[in-house]
Parts: C-alpha cells; structure tokens; sequence
C-alpha cells in the first residue's frame, strides 16, 4: 500500500493506493460522511477488486485529512474528488476509471461520474433519503449517471433503498447502512459485476 497526498483547492487529499498484481482498471473509494476509509465495506471491497485485476484507491477528503467531522458542502466534495481523479488518472497511465464510494461517498462518485469519465460506479449503501424523510429523495443523483451502477444497499437501510434502473443494478444485503451483516455478499457481488462490466474494455 502507497499513501499519497494530492492538494486541491480546498486543502490536501489522501490517496491510499493499493495495486493489484496486473490491473486492467482502477476502483476509486470514497467514504461515508462522518466516516473514514477503514470502513469494513470499503476494506472488504478494496480486496475483492484486488482479487479481480483491479486497482483501488481509497480517497479520504480534506476535511476529513484536516481533522474535521462534519463534510464539506458538496460542490468542495466533487472538485476535491475530480482533482485526485486527475491525479490518478496520470499515474495509472489512462487505464479505465471505476468511481465508487459509501454513503456520501456513492453520492459524490455520481454526481462526479460524467465529468470525470468513470465506465462505471459502485455505490454502497447510497442514502437514498435522509432517515425519516422519504419525501427528500436523491434519486436523481443515481439516475443521472449513464454508465453501469451497482448499488449494494441493507435491507434494513434507514436511508431507504434507490430504485433500480435499466442500467443500475440494486442488490439487496442483509443488514443496516454499515453493510457489515454481510461483508462476504459485499465483496462477491462487488467482484462479479466489477469482471462483468470491465470485460468489455479488457
């Protein structure tokens, strides 16, 4: 594992970069919002995309690298997150990028996924609704990304549970928004749709 720090304009990002032997892709991670990138979904996940050929990179946001709880507003999330895309997609030499990330993390990858030419998105636990409030929905955040999704969501989410699409897969895992009842169901899904999705580009 090589940790990096790429500046962007709202202070300094850190990159864990956690190569696979002969990647044909590269798996960027975000993370949660009062999170980190320890998450056990995002630990299972970084291995299963290993396991498959597939770089990861777990970006932990400048508020987060500052020291600081509460995230930033989400235009400062999205232009910190297209900077390291920036960044990774130079020293990766171009090889096809994967936006992903939990919670907030799903959201930025996203709304992101367009701009920074993701070929496709991988959102865990992605919070639909704020809890209790379905009537504040973010759908629109999944049904603006027109490339491959996969949604990994608890069956027991408090924020809800997105609705699929012709081109956004939902799996449905036991547990709550950590998604750590099943962490094995986490990483198979993961690891099968990412070498179904990424085969075409091999």
């Amino acid at each position: 594992m090589t940790r990096i720090e790429i500046e962007t304009s709202f202070g300094p990002a850190r990159a864990e970069l956690h190569c696979a032997e002969e990647g044909v892709a590269v798996l960027m991670l975000g993370h949660g919002a009062g999170g980190g990138t320890s998450a056990p979904d995002l630990v299972a996940v970084t291995r299963a995309a290993q396991a498959v050929g597939v770089h990861v990179v777990l970006v932990e946001q400048p508020y987060r690298v500052a020291g600081r709880r509460a995230p930033a507003p989400a235009r400062q999330l999205d232009e910190s997150w297209l900077t390291v895309a920036d960044e990774i997609t130079a020293r990766f030499d171009g090889l096809p990028l994967v936006f992903g990330g939990r919670s907030s993390g799903a959201r930025v990858a996203c709304r992101t996924a367009s701009e920074g030419q993701a070929v496709a998105v991988l959102c865990l636990a992605f919070p639909e609704h704020p809890p209790g409030k379905p009537e504040k929905s973010r759908q629109d955040e999944l049904d603006g990304v027109e490339v491959p999704v996969l949604v990994l969501q608890g069956e027991n989410d408090p924020f809800g549970r997105p609705e699929p699409r012709p081109h956004h897969e939902l799996v449905v895992l036991a547990g709550d928004h950590n998604l750590k009842a099943d962490l094995e169901g986490v990483s198979r899904a993961a690891a099968e749709w990412l070498e179904r999705v990424l085969r075409p580009l091999a």
